[in-house]
């Protein structure tokens, strides 16, 4: 049986929506016409309001919305030194939001990898002074770093030893983790594409044209994160979700768990897997077989991408659909990413957003009688 809590019942991915003041002074603040105190200032009531909005749901997994980041990923990575974030790469022509020439910026490594500040742990402070309930910290996955260019976005003379590269990464990552443990959070997320990419079959020949294996890649991130995460105190929970892209309701990537679910469940020693299942997009359940006794999947069957509300039967009908592959008390549900992976949102209003959330809590309550 799997007791660990967080995750919960009902959780949730991690961003929310900007409020539009959040928005408004984030540009005034790129523009120069206030200062980075001013903006934080402004965040903070934000995040104020918006913690007791969300825990007024019923929620009790907790997070700032990642309100302070502009992407979920890039605002983390680029303060480790040697991280560059230059250019962009091509964006998914069958998604209906990339039409407006979005190309997410590309992450390299163009100097020796060093956590020389802690990142997250002045919001994670703030957060757990706001929210009664569980502080919950994302951060994106140390394969952030290498997928999308691998070898080739990784300087040669910094790393002649791809080993080396991976050491310093990880030693990076445990620095920051262990920073957030001192300062008190119980609760990390690690938000990977990499692994969902890797499902997707024009994503892995793509990594094969890169000079990557991807049946090999899987095993290479597994020890990558089992290198930042083991050894961990017991009561510090893990999760990792895996995201198949998120820019205004943009998708960049599709296919079933079935080419990575062994590694996945198995050799990756994180706690729980938020995994999306809202479309047809991800497969079946049936790679769930493979979840191992002592770990929870978070069902990501409510979408964060439409404005259309789920059906509550169709969500419990789902939910018995998993439990057919794993035990239903190692199951909980969530959105399938979250509602604002990067600052333009998705597309839906913030009373589709709340109307989502509450949804995830009530079926979480029917299902479980708990929340």
């Amino acid at each position: 049986m799997y007791k660990i809590k967080p995750p919960f019942r009902a959780d949730h991915v991690g961003s929310l929506l900007r409020t539009p003041e959040v928005k408004e002074s984030r540009m005034k603040w790129k523009r120069g016409e206030i200062t980075a105190e001013e903006l934080r200032a402004i965040e903070d009531k934000a995040i104020a309001d918006t913690v007791k909005k969300l825990e007024s749901t019923g929620m009790k997994s907790i997070t700032d919305g990642e309100f302070r980041r502009d992407y979920f990923h890039l605002d983390f990575l680029k303060e480790l030194a040697g991280v560059t974030v230059t250019g962009g790469i091509e964006a998914n022509p069958n998604a209906k939001a990339a039409e407006d020439g979005f190309t997410p910026p590309k992450v390299s490594v163009t100097g020796k990898l060093q956590h020389v500040k802690d990142i997250q742990v002045d919001d994670f402070n703030y957060l757990k002074q706001v929210a009664t309930y569980t502080p919950k910290v994302t951060i994106p996955s140390p394969t952030m770093i290498h997928f999308r260019g691998g070898r080739k976005s990784i300087d040669i003379n910094s790393y002649p030893d791809m080993d080396e590269f991976f050491h310093d990464l990880s030693q990076s990552y445990r620095q920051e983790i262990d920073a957030l443990y001192q300062a008190g959070c119980r609760y990390i997320q690690l938000d990977d594409t990499n692994l969902a990419y890797l499902c997707d079959p024009k994503m892995r020949a793509a990594a094969q044209e890169r000079g990557e294996d991807p049946n090999e890649l899987p095993r290479t991130y597994a020890a990558l994160i089992n290198s930042v995460i083991d050894g961990r105190p017991d009561d510090l929970t893990v999760g990792i979700h895996l995201c198949r892209g998120n820019y205004r309701s943009t998708w960049f990537a599709e296919g079933g768990y079935e080419p990575v679910a062994e590694v996945l469940f198995n050799n990756i020693n994180v706690d729980a897997y938020f995994l999306e299942y809202d479309d047809e997009r991800s497969g079946d359940f049936a790679p769930l077989r493979f979840v191992p006794n002592n770990k929870v999947v978070v069902l990501g069957i409510v979408s964060s991408k439409s404005r259309e509300l789920e059906n509550p039967d169709d969500l419990r009908k789902r939910i018995d659909e998993a439990a057919q592959y794993m035990p239903l008390e190692n199951l909980c549900i969530s959105p399938q990413c979250g509602f604002s992976s990067t600052h333009h949102g998705n597309d839906m209003s913030h009373d589709d957003q709340w109307r989502k959330i509450e949804l995830v809590v009530n079926t979480a309550q029917k299902v479980w009688g708990e929340s």
